[in-house]
């Protein structure tokens, strides 16, 4: 069974996730930590909760996503998991950083890509790959079948979708891909964003303006 620790990082209040299974496994999503008090905080629940992180995965990679990724690199000796077709956004992390006066180092080592119906193990556990471009190019989601939630990142929010005016969106791709492969999900698969509170499939069924037929 796994459980999902959310911390909201950055100036951008920006989710960074942490699920964990019952022995001490866990996998880090979008880790937004920017300034070192976030990252000495993240390391010690870590720490405090006997975990090993083992896994590092990014559902995208705006820059409020990826800021802490070179650092739990680094601390946890893990490889960076993303999208097969993120590594144009990838790369354009730390202009972006300059350019909202925030820079960083982007995480240089080698990179694992995700693709559409990969599995992430997590010990008995695992996490279905489902390829929502939209928000950005090649933006995936994390899916737990078997417990019913998804970590969606930047594409599904509470009475929301993602912004879709920055280099690779596209509205009507972002909107086929939350109809074709989110909206299709039971209606108690509780939804974790990358931004806000949680909600589920339901409630954004049936009170989204966005997903209005």
């Amino acid at each position: 069974m796994l459980t999902v620790k959310r911390f909201i990082f950055n100036p951008l209040q920006e989710n960074t996730y942490v699920v964990y299974n019952g022995k001490d496994a866990c996998a880090i999503i979008d880790p937004g930590c920017y300034f070192p008090e976030e990252k000495q905080g993240l390391a010690h629940w870590i720490q405090e909760a006997r975990l090993h992180p083992n896994l590092l995965l990014n559902t995208h990679c705006h820059l409020d996503h990826i800021f802490g990724n070179k650092w739990v690199a680094e601390q946890y000796h893990l490889k960076l998991q993303i999208g097969e077709k993120e590594l144009w956004t990838y790369n354009l992390g730390p202009e972006s950083g300059l350019r909202w006066g925030m820079p960083f180092e982007n995480y240089s080592g080698s990179l694992l890509f995700l693709k559409e119906g990969d599995e992430i193990l997590l010990g008995e556990d695992k996490l279905e790959v489902l390829f929502t471009p939209g928000h950005s190019m090649g933006h995936v989601v994390f899916y737990d079948r078997k417990q019913g939630f998804v970590i969606s990142g930047d594409v599904l929010f509470r009475m929301g979708i993602g912004r879709t005016d920055l280099p690779g969106g596209d509205t009507d791709l972002l909107l086929e891909s939350i109809r074709n492969k989110l909206t299709v999900l039971p209606d108690e698969v509780i939804v974790y964003p990358g931004h806000g509170e949680p909600t589920t499939i339901g409630y954004e069924k049936e009170h989204n303006p966005f997903l209005a037929d």
